[in-house]
């Protein structure tokens, strides 16, 4: 068997969005900071803050960009109602899972009395599942399917406030 090259980009400042994004595609720099600053922009092109990003623009970006972003390549976004069970989901057609998970805030070894959100991408390459979480030294091998659904339920299941995403691609417009 051939084990697929699998793409991953590793956490740079607050940029997981970012590497959520070019992780989910495998493509290196599909996406650049200045295309997610854009869409910001666009998303909120009056005023000094724009409440799409980091107020020092650093990025910590929300889901509002990332939804811009996929639109951008022709993939739709549904949140996933955490009382079904993942194994509802017909994984013939998805693109790939984007998690969203409650982060500390340190400096050093310091934990700040803050929460961040954290961005992840889950997909399929070849015959398996990989966590393409930035924070991860190299992507981690989830599984197959039934592997899949387990890590999905484990990670909804947790109590500190987890979302799930389906990426799927974007439904043809008659």
């Amino acid at each position: 068997m051939i084990i697929p090259e699998i793409y991953h980009e590793k956490q740079v400042m607050q940029l997981c969005a970012l590497h959520t994004l070019n992780n989910l595609f495998q493509g290196n720099k599909l996406y650049s900071k200045s295309d997610l600053d854009n869409i910001c922009n666009n998303l909120s092109p009056i005023g000094w803050i724009n409440p799409h990003r980091s107020i020092i623009g650093l990025g910590n970006y929300d889901v509002n960009v990332i939804i811009a972003a996929l639109k951008l390549k022709n993939c739709d976004v549904v949140w996933f109602d955490k009382r079904n069970d993942p194994s509802c989901i017909n994984l013939d057609g998805i693109v790939g899972f984007i998690l969203n998970i409650p982060s500390d805030c340190k400096i050093g070894n310091l934990k700040l009395p803050l929460r961040r959100r954290h961005w992840i991408a889950v997909r399929r390459v070849g015959y398996y599942y990989y966590n393409l979480d930035s924070k991860l030294q190299n992507p981690e091998k989830i599984g197959d399917t039934d592997d899949v659904y387990t890590f999905l339920r484990e990670q909804i299941q947790q109590t500190d406030q987890r979302e799930l995403f389906l990426v799927l691609p974007e439904k043809n417009k008659q």
